[in-house]
């Protein structure tokens, strides 16, 4: 449910067009609902404008599909249900539970699309180094979608080719907000923050040789980029960046 779902429950309520034991019902489960390994939050989309994510990794598959289930059964809240870190099987466990489930097998995500409101004002760019950081991208561009926001992407556009992305000078002056993913020594945050007048939210991935120490180098030339507009989430998180990009794009 969201806040104005609640709304029109009340206002039902007020009509005499609904019993109070109803409106219970429809309510009783609205803060969070326990389900014995776990505590399904019905309310985020209320406090967050965006409902409860689900991480796939170090839970099982019947795990993951429960909670799944849970999410879906409240038909009257049509948020759209995503899964993260998640993996063949745990699709399958989740397919038996919504036929509408789709994985991404590229980046580890599940989505369940039940709506296609559109809550932002703009438009986020996902923005990737090399081919390499395309599984961090997809998960940053996908959550990004199912929060309700028009996304793009640029691919491919690392600075070891910098003409590749020089060549796109209006799509990131266009953007609203842009998430930059990159591996390596991690400098393509600084150079597209040089570029708009937007803020860019870096995301580091774990790719690259010995030296990049599984993201921490790509981590440490991020944090420390010139650029005054680019701020940073942590290594390889794709969602954490469309998260904020998503709360951003609504302001």
């Amino acid at each position: 449910m969201n806040s104005e779902e609640i709304l029109k429950l009340l206002e039902t309520l007020k009509r005499g067009n609904l019993t109070a034991e109803a409106a219970f019902e429809r309510l009783k489960h609205l803060p969070f609902e326990d389900i014995g390994f776990a505590k399904v939050d019905h309310h985020r989309a209320i406090r967050q404008g965006y409902a409860e994510v689900v991480f796939g990794k170090g839970k099982t598959p019947a795990q993951v599909a429960e909670i799944v289930r849970v999410m879906v059964r409240h038909q009257a809240s049509r948020h759209n249900v995503l899964v993260t870190r998640a993996d063949a099987k745990m699709f399958a466990a989740v397919k038996r539970v919504s036929r509408n489930a789709k994985f991404h097998p590229l980046s580890g995500v599940i989505t369940i699309e039940r709506s296609k409101e559109i809550t932002g004002k703009g438009t986020i760019l996902v923005v990737s180094a090399g081919t390499s950081d395309i599984p961090v991208a997809e998960e940053a561009l996908l959550t990004a979608a199912m929060m309700g926001n028009r996304v793009e992407h640029l691919f491919d556009v690392g600075v070891a080719g910098i003409h590749r992305l020089l060549d796109h000078r209006l799509m990131l002056t266009e953007a609203r907000v842009i998430v930059c993913v990159a591996g390596m020594e991690g400098a393509l945050p600084s150079v597209v923050g040089g570029l708009v007048s937007v803020p860019v939210i870096a995301v580091p991935t774990s790719t690259g040789y010995g030296a990049s120490f599984d993201g921490v180098a790509a981590l440490l030339g991020m944090l420390n980029s010139c650029a005054s507009n680019v701020t940073v989430v942590n290594i390889d998180n794709g969602f954490g960046a469309a998260c904020v990009a998503s709360c951003i794009n609504r302001l």
